[in-house]
């Protein structure tokens, strides 16, 4: 089972989608392993996006994931991670496909709702930024078998 990083941003939580967003991971059938509603502190930001320090929209991305609270969820299921970045859509709203949350719900890049993983390597190290492996809970639904094979 694939496990995977979730931040529904700063923008998303302003605009009360929340659950309209959660609901689309659940609809698919993914399973959430851990969710809290918390505020990112300047370090964990900085530790979260270092890949893309020195780059000229760093800074503004800083400080908007530190602007307003945000979701962080970490959603399991087979393949999480490419299922998860489908129903995200493309980074950029104007180029994601109808049907996926940014393609439905966002209109620039800079405000794009969603983040997730990109792959294993990232989402391993993104879950452990934001939780403690007591806090991600690994379970069995009653209609799992309907939806995994």
């Amino acid at each position: 089972m694939e496990r995977t990083l979730i931040i529904i941003k700063p923008d998303a939580v302003q605009r009360g989608l929340i659950g309209p967003i959660v609901t689309r991971f659940e609809r698919r059938g993914l399973r959430i392993a851990a969710m809290k509603l918390m505020h990112i502190d300047e370090s964990l930001a900085q530790r979260h996006y270092a890949i893309h320090e020195g780059k000229p929209f760093y800074e503004p991305l800083i400080e908007y994931i530190t602007s307003s609270p945000v979701v962080v969820m970490v959603l399991e299921g087979n393949n999480a991670i490419e299922i998860v970045r489908r129903t995200m859509g493309a980074t950029n709203p104007t180029e994601a496909a109808p049907g996926t949350i940014r393609a439905d719900f966002a209109l620039e890049i800079g405000r794009n709702l969603v983040h997730g993983s990109d792959g294993v390597d990232t989402a391993k190290f993104e879950v452990s930024l934001f939780f403690d492996d007591e806090e991600i809970l690994s379970y069995k639904r009653h209609n799992d078998p309907w939806i995994f094979e």
